[in-house]
């Protein structure tokens, strides 16, 4: 994640990885949620804090599903079910359960038709935020199969050419395995910016930057500046598509944001999806098992090879290095698991608050050996 949503070290707080998972676990049983439920979610919120993807840890994620829970609007003991299946695909109906634990459920399904046809492919319904997608596509590439996620839902994007707000943000996570070079890991918003980095930029005190977001006639924003606490307050957000305007390619991030749509919600038959309501909202999963196509072994071979070429790029000047998606991801985790994960001051007095609240003795304490001062 660029240093522009990162907590600088200087306030920065690093907090022991199980210490973490533990209290989050809690929390979520605090919310009514069973044990090994609140386990799986917890640890699809410390996949996104392992790997430094902040926007979807607990520092944004965890306090907004207590709300949920808390306001009744999602359900704690979801009876979700499959509603219609094929030997490759299948249908989900998560009844108003938090896709954070019923995605890896139906990712678990797709692995499974994959592994024996070749491919498989589920659309969830009725189901709440899944968290951060590449969670669920690295499950497949964890099996030797790639592995893909994606989610829809809401009102953030402003089509190109448009004046008002239509579609998510609507991310998509691709995820490849290899066999010495960390997995390829894509997660990505089709929006310039993703809608939870507003809330760091608004922790953080960073501005805007230009080409995030529209004009309130819909004209992009290419100037930036220092109204992201303004932008963040507004009840209807105006955010562009990749790319920011027609002429740098953002019909091209409207374009893949509205396959997410129809995948994720008409592939669902979610409600919503024809006229695009707010509180919609659809996922969808799929593997494909690389030895339906050839040796895993040797395809695993051959992506170290693509891998190491891409990070072994010359790099431009003033950079140090050239990355791909995933491998950045994975320095930072082998860092915070043993440094631990860094929380802004804000997270951590929101952790004292909840567990006051729930009477859950908090414990968030820097790694074992770190300095405290």
């Amino acid at each position: 994640m660029l240093k522009h949503f990162q907590v600088p070290d200087d306030i920065a707080a690093r907090v022991d990885v199980d210490a973490l998972r533990s209290t989050t676990e809690a929390v979520f049983k605090k919310c009514g949620v069973p044990q090994a439920e609140a386990e799986l979610g917890a640890d699809v919120l410390m996949f996104a804090d392992l790997k430094g993807i902040d926007t979807h840890g607990v520092s944004n994620m965890l306090r907004h599903y207590v709300q949920m829970y808390g306001a009744g609007v999602t359900n704690p003991v979801p009876d979700w079910r499959v509603v219609r299946e094929t030997p490759t695909t299948a249908l989900i109906d998560g009844d108003g359960g938090l896709g954070l634990m019923i995605a890896p459920k139906a990712m678990r399904i797709a692995i499974d038709k994959a592994r024996q046809y070749g491919s498989g492919v589920v659309t969830i319904r009725n189901a709440g935020h899944l968290g951060a997608a590449g969670y669920h596509a690295a499950m497949a590439a964890e099996e030797d199969m790639i592995g893909w996620c994606m989610t829809a839902g809401g009102r953030a994007m402003v089509p190109t050419y448009g004046a008002e707000p239509r579609i998510g943000t609507n991310p998509i996570a691709v995820a490849a395995p290899a066999r010495r070079e960390p997995m390829f890991l894509f997660d990505a918003a089709m929006t310039s910016i993703a809608g939870n980095k507003v809330g760091l930029a608004v922790r953080l005190d960073q501005p805007m930057q230009a080409g995030w977001v529209a004009h309130d006639d819909g004209t992009p924003d290419m100037e930036g500046g220092q109204r992201i606490r303004e932008f963040a307050a507004q009840t209807q957000r105006m955010q562009l598509p990749v790319g920011g305007t027609r002429e740098m390619g953002s019909h091209k991030g409207y374009g893949l944001g509205t396959v997410v749509e129809i995948l994720c919600g008409q592939l669902s038959f979610a409600p919503g999806f024809a006229d695009l309501t707010t509180a919609r909202r659809g996922h969808f999963v799929a593997a494909y098992s690389i030895d339906a196509f050839g040796p895993a072994d040797e395809f695993k071979d051959s992506m170290d090879s693509m891998l190491r070429m891409l990070r072994e790029t010359k790099p431009m000047p003033g950079q140090d290095r050239v990355a791909y998606a995933g491998l950045l991801e994975s320095e930072e985790e082998i860092d915070r698991l043993e440094r631990g994960v860094p929380l802004h001051p804000e997270v951590i007095d929101w952790f004292k608050g909840i567990c006051a609240e729930f009477d859950i003795p908090f414990e968030l304490a820097p790694p074992a050996g770190q300095d405290t001062s």
